[in-house]
This record gives structure tokens, C-alpha cells and sequence, in this order.
């Protein structure tokens, strides 16, 4: 086994073509085991495997910097630079992330996943470069993967031209993001740039320029004027060249000595430089290249009963009984339910490709104009957007349902992925309507009250990756509506409120309570801002509150619920414990897991009042 083998970059050099086709292959074998076991980002990596051999026998990293922008597509990446043994905890508590990693190798540079950052990162680093004194290092940037469909990609772009900074930009030219991607710009570079009546009619046009007699700086000016105007002929206005970023291109991005070549000449132009190649995402495992969606970009499905599920039925619903509601996805219609719209309602499902900011801002407009956007998306990826939810939607009081998904501890993908900062940040927009559903039943109806009630300003509905409580426990599967909470059950002791899935660790966290002795009341707030007034005075009463949330404990909701029963009981009011995530970044690893070991679920809460117990009596 030649993977085996690898110690590092550098023994790709001891490897002939052919040697190099059988690497690809065990490389394919090899992630398709792992990531069909574990789960993970499948089609992206099968697709830059001939990429990634080639930037390594190109490059000698990690003197020259190879940085990943969508940073899923980086496990042959890793196993190329000495983590093979390693893959197999690839994702798992402790093990490999799914993404690169600076504590875990030095070629990792950037602990990215979220998309179109990664030519910003490189016009930073080739500056520092140039100005150490370093021009002997290689910035090699590869971008793609739907990655340019984001408008922060085109910003460091125009600076990398505009600085002449050196910097080679892969572009990995797949087609997709997670789905189709909802841009043209690859697909009309490949589409001029390979066709066979340009190349050959450029090529005769340059030849008669050429063999023109060269007279002074004038006539010179003038045969590389000519040359633009055939460019302006035969082709679009060259798009990166107008940036002041030479293009190679395009290449088959599946041909390592084709690549290699692009590759070294790139290496000797001045200047910053596109090197584009031509990918097929999911390349050489028959079910990703056949999944039309999205080439099993990774193994996650939609799953009967879970919240997402939820949503995919109630948009639906709400579209047929609604003309005027639209849905929004940047670029993750199926990750977030919106395929049956897209299917039942095609011109009302728009996919923005992977634009956060470009979302939301376009749903104020769509909104200001008569429509009622839904804009699902995950939790961490609207923080990219929150100016544009503050100032675009929320100055403006449109009525823009924000329906975030995997909200809270998520989970495998790491510290980028958990969505842990909506309740933080969205509370803080005034006039903002926050829904936490604790259960399935609920999504629908909120998203129901959301498009009813909430008309003179922006709403957002926010439920987590895992799956929802037994549909079967009363306790737990009972709807409200409106924006009232729900009691659960009295108690005289200590008052217990669950937001959303953490609903399920208050209930259970009663019981044993009760165990002790304590009689706890439990309430499901539902809406987490407003805050209803029942709900706060209900608690009042209690010598204890004890609030629980998985998002973050500091200037999360537990803190506003605090704040407005002191408000209501200035002195002698109810102490008030809030339960929440700390402002750390947390690696991967189980949600439940992670949940625990932040006390975060029965036996933590449970605790906390025990251990509140214990210092009131030590008080007395």
C-alpha cells in the first residue's frame, strides 16, 4: 500500500504517474471507508485528490503555505502530510477534525470551514512574506467548492490585484457548493476558455500581431492593445486580468502533470495569478457522482421526525396557504429541508449560493416590497451576516423569518459549526421575536405565529441538529401558540426554565429533584424575547431560578431572564443560577457529550440546585 507508505509531501517525489494513479485510487478507497463509518464531507474530497498530489509535488509545504478555503475538502490533505494512521478518529472525541487544524500539524495554517475567506487569508500572509523579507515562500491558496460565490472572496481579490502581492488562487472548479452552484462565473470561464474556435482564432490572431515589425514604444503599445481587443473579441471581458490577477486556465483538474505544469508556471509569473482546474466533485465513487443534489458532499440526511424535517413539511404548508412567502438558502437547500419547495414551488425557492450577507440584505428588499422571506440557514453561518440582520432588516422593521438550523452544541464538525451566538447576538436586535421550539410539533406552529404575528419587524426560530424529544411524552410534545410559555408542572421549591431542547434536561432534572425532596416547577418559555410576563412572575415566587441554554451563558437569555426579574423584585428576589455555555471555542465531539461535561444536562442542573441547597443551609 503506497498511502502507507508516505511519511510526509516529500516521498510524492519518489512516485512515477503511474505509481501516482494507484495512490489517487487507495487515497479514494480510503476516504470512502472512513466517512461512510464516521460520517464526514465526502464528494468535496474525492474530487481534489489529483489537486492535492499535485500542490504537494509543486510545493514544499509548510515553508511554502497551502491554505484550504471551504476547509472540508482538506483530508487528503492530511493524510499526505503524515496523519494516515491518525484518519481513522478522523472527527471523533479526541481525534482528527474534520477541518484543517493548527494544533495538529504544521502545514495547517487556517482553522477554517466556513467558505470565501481563504484569498483574504492569502493576501495577509504574502504581504508578511514580502515585507520579512521571505519572497522565497509560496502562498498557494485553493479556493471553489461554491466558495466564490461569496462576496468576500472577490474582495481580497481586487486587493491581491490592486497590491500586486504574490499569490497563486487555485480555483477548484466543481460546479457545486454543497448543491449546484448558484453562479456563473466558473462555468463561463470554462465554457470560452476551453472552446476549441477561440483557442484556435486567439491563437492565428496573436501570430499575425507577432510577426508585425515592433517600431518604437508606440507601435508596441499598439500590438498589446490589439491583443485586449482580441480578448474582447474572442472571449468575456477577462474577469480576473480586470482585476490586475493573471489566469491560467482552464485545466483538468483530474490530470496531475497537466496540473503540475499549470502549477510551475504559475510559480513564475509576477504577480498574483488564478490557476483554474476543472473538478468532478464525488469523482470515483458511483453514489456521489449520481447524487444530482449535491454529489454527497457529505452523508448527512434528511431524517424523518427530526427538526429539520419539521420545517421542510411546515414551509411547504405555509407557502400553499401564502403566495407571498418565499424561501432563501445559501446554497444548502437540502441541508436545511427546502428541496420540497424547491420542488413544489420553484420560483419561490432562490439559492443565493454561499452569500450570507447577499441574503439577507435581499430579503429586506423582497420584504420591503411585499413578500414574507424564510431564510433557513445554520445558526453559525448567519453570524457571518449579522450587520446586514441588524441594519438591513432590523432598522428597517421588515418582517424576515430567520429559521435557524443546528443551533446550539452540534457536534462532530467542531468549533466553527456550533451555533452558539444567535441568542447573543439576535436578542440584542430590537424588535427582534425569538422562538425556541422544544419539540417538533412546535416548529410548525411558530413558524405559523412567525409569518402571523410578527409583521413589524424580523423573527427568527432557532432548533438544534439533534433529534427532538419522543413525540410520545406529553410532557414534552404539547404545542403552544402565540407568544406565550408553557408551564410544565408547579412546584414550591425551585422554578426551572428550559430553552428549547433544553427543555427535556429541565423536566428530567425535576424528577430527580424530586427524589431529594425539591418540587420544582418547570417552564418552556417558547419565546425567548419577548420574555412573557406570566412566565417571569411565576418565577419570582421561587427562592430559586435556575436558567438552561445551549448557547452562550454570557449575554444569552438566562442573563435577560435574570435581569427582568430584578427589575421585578429589586430586593428580596428569587437568586438566579444561568446554566449556558462558556465563551470558549469547544472541539468536537458528541453534543451530549459535550452537554454533559458543561453541565448542561439533567444530572449538571440537578447538581447546580443541590450545591444552591447546600450554601443556603451553610448560610443559615
Amino acid at each position: 500500500m503506497l498511502l502507507e507508505k508516505l511519511n510526509g509531501p516529500a516521498d510524492l517525489d519518489l512516485l512515477d504517474q503511474q505509481q501516482l494513479t494507484w495512490l489517487a485510487a487507495e487515497i479514494r478507497d480510503r476516504i470512502v471507508q472512513q466517512v461512510t463509518t464516521t460520517g464526514g464531507h465526502l464528494g468535496s474530497n474525492l474530487g481534489v485528490v489529483e489537486l492535492t498530489l499535485a500542490l504537494h509535488r509543486t510545493f514544499r509545504s509548510p515553508r511554502d503555505v497551502i491554505l484550504w478555503d471551504t476547509g472540508h475538502q482538506a483530508y487528503v490533505h492530511k493524510m499526505i502530510t503524515g496523519r494516515t494512521e491518525d484518519f481513522a478518529s478522523l472527527r471523533q472525541e479526541g481525534g482528527l477534525s474534520g477541518y484543517p487544524s493548527r494544533s495538529e500539524s504544521d502545514h495547517d495554517w487556517v482553522e477554517n470551514s466556513h467558505a470565501s475567506t481563504i484569498v483574504s487569508y492569502a493576501y495577509g500572509m504574502s504581504t508578511a512574506f514580502h515585507l520579512r523579507g521571505e519572497d522565497h515562500r509560496h502562498v498557494v491558496a485553493v479556493i471553489g467548492d461554491g466558495a466564490l460565490t461569496g462576496g468576500m472572496a472577490y474582495e481580497g481579490l481586487n486587493n491581491l490585484g490592486n497590491s500586486g502581492r504574490k499569490a497563486i488562487i487555485v480555483l477548484n472548479d466543481n460546479g457545486r457548493s454543497y448543491a449546484p452552484t448558484a453562479s456563473r462565473l466558473g462555468e463561463s470561464l470554462s465554457r470560452f476558455r476551453a472552446s476549441s474556435s477561440y483557442q484556435r482564432n486567439r491563437a492565428r490572431m496573436e501570430r499575425l500581431l507577432n510577426d508585425i515589425p515592433v517600431v518604437g514604444n508606440y507601435l508596441e503599445r499598439g500590438v498589446e492593445g490589439a491583443k485586449a481587443a482580441i480578448r474582447e473579441i474572442f472571449e468575456p471581458p477577462a474577469f480576473f486580468e480586470q482585476l490586475g490577477v493573471n489566469y491560467l486556465g482552464p485545466y483538468d483538474g483530474h490530470d496531475i502533470p497537466s496540473v503540475e505544469a499549470a502549477l510551475a508556471a504559475a510559480k513564475d509569473l509576477d504577480g498574483p495569478v488564478v490557476v483554474h482546474v476543472l473538478t468532478q466533485k464525488g469523482l470515483g465513487y458511483g453514489p456521489a457522482e449520481e447524487d444530482d443534489v449535491k454529489n454527497m458532499h457529505d452523508t448527512s440526511e434528511l431524517k424523518a421526525g427530526s427538526f429539520t424535517a419539521a420545517f421542510s413539511d411546515a414551509i411547504v404548508a405555509e407557502a400553499e396557504a401564502r403566495p407571498e412567502v418565499v424561501a432563501i438558502t445559501a446554497a444548502m437547500p437540502d441541508s436545511t429541508g427546502l428541496l420540497p419547495m424547491f420542488d413544489r414551488f420553484p420560483d419561490r425557492a432562490i439559492d443565493v449560493g454561499i452569500a450570507e450577507q447577499h441574503a439577507v440584505t435581499s430579503a429586506a428588499g423582497m420584504a420591503m416590497s411585499g413578500l414574507r422571506p424564510v431564510f433557513a440557514v445554520y445558526s453559525t453561518f448567519l453570524t457571518r451576516a449579522i450587520d446586514q440582520v441588524n441594519l438591513d432588516v432590523g432598522l428597517h422593521h421588515q418582517p424576515v423569518v430567520f429559521v435557524l438550523d443546528r443551533a446550539g452544541i452540534t457536534g462532530d464538525d467542531g468549533a466553527s459549526h456550533h451555533g452558539l451566538l444567535d441568542m447573543v447576538l439576535l436578542s440584542k436586535v430590537p424588535d427582534m421575536t425569538l422562538f425556541a421550539p422544544s419539540n417538533f410539533g412546535e416548529v410548525a406552529q411558530m413558524l405559523h405565529d412567525a409569518l402571523e404575528l410578527c409583521t413589524d419587524g424580523p423573527s427568527s426560530i432557532r432548533f438544534p441538529k439533534t433529534a427532538p424529544p419522543d413525540r410520545g411524552d406529553d410532557e414534552l410534545s404539547a404545542v403552544g401558540s402565540g407568544l406565550s410559555a408553557r408551564r410544565l408542572r408547579a412546584g414550591e421549591d425551585v422554578c426551572l426554565i428550559g430553552v428549547g431542547k433544553m427543555l427535556a434536561a429541565a423536566r428530567d432534572a425535576a424528577d430527580k429533584l424530586r427524589t431529594e425532596g425539591i418540587e420544582a416547577t418547570v417552564w418552556d418559555p417558547r419565546v425567548v424575547k419577548p420574555l412573557d410576563p406570566d412566565m417571569l412572575d411565576d418565577a419570582a415566587r421561587h427562592r430559586l431560578v435556575v436558567t438552561i441554554e445551549d448557547g452562550l451563558r454570557d449575554g444569552g437569555i438566562g442573563a435577560a431572564i435574570a435581569d427582568a426579574l430584578a427589575q421585578l423584585a429589586p430586593v428580596g428576589g428569587p437568586h438566579v443560577r444561568v446554566l449556558g455555555v462558556p465563551s470558549v471555542y469547544l472541539a468536537h465531539g458528541k453534543p451530549d457529550t459535550i452537554l454533559a461535561r458543561l453541565g448542561l444536562d439533567a444530572e449538571g442542573v440537578s447538581d447546580a440546585v443541590l450545591a444552591w441547597r447546600r450554601s443556603s443551609a451553610d448560610t443559615a
